[in-house]
């Protein structure tokens, strides 16, 4: 063997014993999110999903049991009452090769909603006396064992009430 095979095997070696030896993602059971940002920050208000932005952020999981074909994984809730006003299903992701935790990015999509009136106006009708609302979103997951993530805030969102 030669000088450079018996050092390149010794390389191959070391890295393939470091690699060994890398201590896996100790992430818990439940899924813990972390908000990443949105598309922007203002929206029409609408019933019908004229206006939109992206949300995103990360996540890991410590049993990789994210996602799934029957139940709904990704809920969204309106701050200034508390409606659940949005939930979506994440796509399956298989455990496979999981068994130490996965992380990654989501982005969806967030339709506008409704203005709401301090003076008893009907929603989602325009208004030159209120024209504009602030509406924060709380975001959390579920995993496939019922696990419930921590819960994160999109920045407030404003919303033009004039049309």
């Amino acid at each position: 063997m030669s000088w450079y095979q018996l050092f390149a095997f010794t390389l191959l070696v070391f890295c393939l014993s470091v690699v060994g030896c890398t201590k896996p993602p100790d992430y818990p059971i439940e899924p813990v999110i972390k908000y990443l940002g949105m598309s922007k920050k203002q929206l029409k208000q609408s019933s019908i999903n004229a206006d939109s932005l992206r949300v995103s952020f990360s996540f890991t999981d410590g049993d990789g049991d994210i996602g799934s074909n029957d139940s709904l994984s990704l809920f969204v809730v309106d701050k200034r009452d508390g409606f659940l006003s949005s939930k979506y299903k994440i796509p399956f992701i298989t455990e496979a090769g999981a068994k130490n935790g996965i992380s990654g990015e989501i982005e969806f999509v967030l339709f506008s909603t409704c203005c709401y009136f301090p003076d008893g106006q009907a929603p989602c009708t325009p208004s030159k006396t209120f024209p504009t609302d602030t509406v924060v979103y709380e975001i959390y997951l579920k995993d496939r064992a019922g696990h419930k993530s921590n819960i994160i805030e999109t920045e407030p969102i404003i919303l033009d009430c004039t049309k």
